[in-house]
């Protein structure tokens, strides 16, 4: 067997440029991970030290009331029918999930060897893949960005664990044809599994979740890390198919995964706040209003996300690294390499619109300074 070689995190090789921008005055703008600055609700920040949780093991696939409250969210606010949500289960963040959920499908389909993934897309997918000695095969998209599944060979299809869809998509901000997909993948006997951590961040109609196209076959993943500012307590959950969201969470109980009590009762509460996220989705539009009117200014082709809080940008036919150099040497502002996100990007940089007022504030000022 081939030993597996490890690839340096991505983000890693970020460094020196990171330092470049430190050395401006009032330092680095980072623009290059989807961190969220803002503050979560003050209400679900005191409960990670009051919920008298802490002693016990909490449940792996989550307390009662943890999962009632994610229920509830998705009734409430995707307006999904109760029947297709009560198959749920918590998970620990949703990174942890996508990286796991391939090693956990093949001790269930020992035959299947194949994650299919978008080619533009966050590296965590294929990466689940390649930690769990699968194939990592990308889907094409097209002129859209939008997934193109005739181009899938049928081999591939039919080795195929899942398909991992992202929609509103990172980093394009594309929003997927959801139910094409579903139709495709129970046509073809392929698990569909849907990240859906900014659906709450979709510009310009209502949030459309996999579920709304029933749970058969299919699997919705979300995440209280955008939505809530609250990336650093690792809440998620999943809810879908009724054999899959089953398999999944024993082999999680095997395997000593879960949400730490004190995050439950936290978690509970953000999920079932929405006032938090309406006043958020206000800001995020602000920001990527004005950073695509400041990036379009110093030349560069900005696509307007249909959703999600990033903007997808190139500049005439230059790499990505030398973007990232320039943008570092004269403006101190730090963007993520297209190559991140599928290699067929290299054209490409990320910018996300993550940064309070008084950054972004900063970073007009640096650019009007610069301009002519």
């Amino acid at each position: 067997m081939k030993k597996f070689k490890l690839p340096p995190y991505p983000y890693d090789l970020l460094k020196p440029h990171s330092e470049i921008g430190e050395r401006h005055p009032g330092g680095l703008i980072d623009l290059s991970v989807g961190t969220p600055c803002d503050s979560p609700p003050q209400a679900v920040v005191n409960m990670l030290s009051n919920s008298k949780t802490e002693r016990s093991y909490p449940k792996s696939t989550g307390s009662e009331e943890y999962l009632n409250a994610c229920k509830a969210w998705l009734t409430r606010r995707l307006d999904v029918k109760s029947e297709y949500a009560k198959n749920i289960s918590g998970c620990i963040g949703t990174k942890e999930f996508v990286a796991s959920v391939p090693n956990d499908l093949r001790l269930k389909s020992p035959e299947k060897d194949t994650v299919l993934y978008p080619a533009i897309s966050y590296p965590s997918y294929a990466m689940g893949a390649e930690l769990a000695g699968c194939r990592a095969v990308p889907v094409p998209v097209n002129d859209d960005y939008k997934l193109d599944l005739s181009k899938v060979d049928q081999e591939d299809v039919k080795r195929a664990l899942l398909l991992w869809i992202n929609s509103p998509c990172n980093p394009t901000g594309v929003l997927e044809d959801i139910k094409s997909l579903v139709e495709w993948g129970r046509n073809n006997d392929v698990p569909i599994f849907s990240d859906e951590c900014y659906v709450e961040f979709i510009w310009g109609q209502k949030p459309s979740t996999i579920l709304h196209h029933g749970n058969e076959g299919v699997v919705a993943v979300h995440s209280l890390s955008k939505r809530s500012n609250l990336a650093g307590i690792r809440a998620g959950f999943y809810a879908g198919d009724t054999d899959i969201v089953h398999w999944l969470s024993e082999v999680r109980k095997h395997s000593g995964k879960m949400i730490p009590g004190p995050v439950q009762a936290a978690a509970a509460l953000a999920w079932g706040d929405d006032a938090h996220v309406d006043h958020q989705r206000e800001i995020y539009k602000s920001r990527l209003t004005v950073l695509t009117d400041l990036f379009q200014k110093l030349g560069f082709s900005v696509n307007v996300p249909q959703g999600a809080f990033y903007l997808w940008a190139e500049k005439g036919g230059l790499n990505c690294w030398d973007i990232i150099s320039e943008l570092a040497t004269q403006f101190g502002v730090l963007v993520s390499p297209g190559d991140f996100f599928g290699s067929n990007c290299a054209e490409n940089v990320r910018i996300a619109a993550v940064q309070p007022e008084s950054v972004i504030t900063l970073l007009k000022d640096r650019v009007n300074a610069h301009l002519p």
